[in-house]
Order: structure tokens, then sequence, then C-alpha cells
């Protein structure tokens, strides 16, 4: 369970990367298709509308966490619209490792050992959402 302390957390450590975010999510990518280059053919030739759409959802998702009654349908939304597109539960972990990486090379010294785990638990939380999400409209097609 998120704590206020974690969303905190989370928030403080966001707010320098909004103003950065085009190069936030260059490094993401980059070291995305770095450990995974598996992934690469799932994404799209142009990556800037992706781009745009994960720094995006991010921003989202952070502003959301004080209120996941709110946040969680959209998440789980993005969970079924990631399904679609070939992504599977082991898939998250790679993208979280990227996530981490990132923020790491983005926060640099304010990327404390008390933020990392803060945002460990977000992206957990945001993950495990996601995955449920598609496995309720996996087991909706399925009863069809």
């Amino acid at each position: 369970m998120l704590t206020a302390q974690d969303v905190a957390l989370v928030r403080a450590s966001f707010a320098p990367i909004a103003p950065i975010q085009e190069t936030a999510a260059d490094l993401f990518y980059d070291h995305l298709f770095d450990i995974a280059p598996g992934l690469r053919p799932i994404f799209p030739t142009n990556l800037a509308e992706q781009k745009r759409k994960l720094m995006a959802m991010l921003a989202t998702a952070v502003g959301g966490l004080g209120d996941l009654d709110r946040l969680v349908p959209q998440v789980k939304a993005l969970g079924v619209r990631h399904a679609n597109y070939g992504v599977t539960a082991a898939h998250y972990g790679t993208v979280g490792d990227a996530l981490m990486w990132t923020l790491e090379r983005d926060l640099g010294d304010g990327f404390t050992v008390d933020t990392r785990a803060a945002w460990a638990k977000v992206y957990d939380v945001l993950a495990s959402t996601m995955q449920a999400g598609a496995a309720e409209a996996a087991e909706l097609r399925a009863a069809e």
C-alpha cells in the first residue's frame, strides 16, 4: 500500500523531470531497447508520439496518486490497450527496470534510497493494475 510519504516522494522527484521530459523519454526508450531489443517491434518506428504518451501517462499517474479510485480505471484501461499491442506480464519487469534506470540518471543524488523505494511501490501498483485490467478484459472476451 502506498503511504502519504511515498506519494510525496514520487511527486517531489517527478517535478524536476517535467521540464526535461523529452530527454527523460529518450533515455527511457534508448535504455529499454538496449536491455530488451525484442520489445522494439511492439512500438511504432517513429517514437515521438509514444514518448509524449509515456510522459503524459506518468504525469497523470503521479498527479492521481492521491485519488486511486479515480486513477485505477484509467490505468486498467491502459493495461487493456497494452495487452492489445502484445505486451505481456513478463514485459512489466523490464519496463520497470528501464524506468528506475531513467529516474536514477535524471535525478542523480535526488534519487535517494527512500525515493527509489517509493517509485518501486508506485510502479508496482501501476503495473499490477494494468495487468489486472488486461486480465479482466481477457476474461470478458473468453466468456463471450
